[in-house]
């Protein structure tokens, strides 16, 4: 079917200068064909989109620019992402969740590229003898906090996954702006160069610490969440679009206390800050495997959180080492007895999808397409590490500390990152 745009006025129910006027708005979803006349000849698809605008413009008062966020297919597009035409840049890639993220997607998915993006050039080096040179890893010198050079990183970059930040809460505390620095304008120059360059999905690691701050390193990084899922309003009528994922304590990275506990074990006393404290665990192959369901299900503004156990710090010790002296010494500054992924006032906005815990955004134009099938939690829904239904035993954690199998609740049993 091919219609003259008065055919489509009459159809519609529209006037015609509207058309014309929907038709320069929205020329990236209406596209008429033309004549040799220079007459413009609509097709079914050009009707039904038409109509579709009419009902967002008129019937649920949306904005052009709020009409197009919600036709972008792009947005809501859950096909199996094709990771070998992607080009993927990695902030802070040369750290324990950049090296296991390269060293899964190469194996099993094959990019076109992934570009290393950090400032250590000793640890870009160790890491490239360490993945012998592939040819699909690319190593950028650069700090986030140079907006000039992330926009040359990132262009041509189909996705970002942003895991550089200053961690270490006492380094923080010490030296509190250059954690603003890294964490806050560094996030917002992540942001801007992947609106800048056409980026189409960027993901932010996060961190438990971001709940309820009691520390600096959690206020930026809940400024740094703030930021990231706003800018999905910032992008405007850009593609890009922007999510989180927020975890707790990762085993086997750097910043575990498993390799203290371990160095201590030798001289027969290991050291706790409160025998009463409870933390979230998760693998390194789980963080991994969170970003990547984000990037499929995310349509912009989501905080992922993963469904994961928890441990008693007393259980860790025991684990690691049974026969030494426990010394408690007092929790530290900016330290919490418990760990919470989401926050009191989260609740109302969070459901249960996936195997996942999903934060979605309070925006008015935010359609919500992908989470149909999401379990709606009740409205003080709050995931705290002490109040938690899977539990990780002495024997798992041991298990889990000497390289075993690991086995958790309600999942197949997988080999521990230890």
């Amino acid at each position: 079917m091919s219609l003259r745009i008065k055919q489509v006025s009459q159809e519609l129910d529209l006037p015609v200068s509207t058309i014309r006027y929907w038709q320069n708005e929205f020329e990236e979803f209406v596209n008429p064909e033309r004549t040799n006349g220079g007459q413009r000849r609509y097709s079914e698809k050009d009707i039904s989109v038409l109509g579709q605008i009419k009902d967002l413009v008129y019937g649920k008062k949306k904005t052009i620019v709020q009409a197009k966020k919600v036709l972008n297919k792009g947005v809501k597009n859950m096909n199996a992402i094709d990771w070998n035409e992607q080009a993927i840049l990695l902030t802070g890639g040369t750290g324990s969740f950049g090296k296991h993220f390269c060293r899964i997607m190469l194996e099993k998915y094959n990019p076109k590229v992934i570009r290393i993006y950090s400032r250590d050039e000793l640890k870009q080096h160790e890491m490239r003898i360490a993945f012998k040179d592939d040819p699909r890893l690319r190593f950028f010198i650069g700090d986030v906090r140079d907006g000039d050079r992330l926009r040359r990183a990132m262009d041509g970059v189909d996705m970002v996954v942003h895991a550089a930040a200053l961690k270490q809460v006492p380094a923080c505390e010490y030296n509190p702006f250059e954690a603003v620095k890294t964490n806050v304008h560094g996030a917002q120059n992540v942001i801007d160069a992947a609106i800048d360059t056409g980026v189409k999905k960027v993901i932010a690691l996060s961190t438990d610490k971001a709940v309820n701050p009691v520390n600096l390193y959690g206020a930026t990084k809940l400024c740094s969440d703030k930021l990231f899922v706003q800018g999905n309003a910032y992008a405007g009528e850009k593609i890009t679009r922007f999510a989180c994922v927020r975890y707790g304590n990762v085993i086997g990275s750097r910043g575990s206390v498993i390799p203290l506990f371990l160095e201590q074990k030798k001289s027969g006393t290991i050291t706790i800050t409160d025998d009463r404290m409870t933390r979230f665990w998760i693998t390194l192959e789980e963080a991994v495997e969170l970003v990547l369901k984000a990037f499929h299900y995310m349509e912009g503004g989501e905080i992922f959180v993963p469904i994961i156990p928890s441990m008693r710090i007393m259980d860790l010790a025991r684990a690691i080492a049974p026969d030494c002296k426990i010394k408690n010494i007092g929790i530290r500054p900016g330290e919490k007895l418990h760990e919470a992924l989401t926050g009191e006032d989260e609740g109302r906005n969070t459901i249960s999808y996936k195997g996942m815990y999903v934060i979605l955004p309070a925006m008015d134009w935010w359609e919500q397409e992908n989470y149909r099938g999401g379990k709606k939690l009740p409205e003080d829904f709050i995931y705290t590490s002490d109040n938690n239904q899977s539990w990780l035993g002495v024997e798992e954690l041991r298990r889990i500390v000497y390289g075993d199998i690991r086995e958790v609740p309600g999942k197949e049993k997988e080999q521990a990152v230890a």
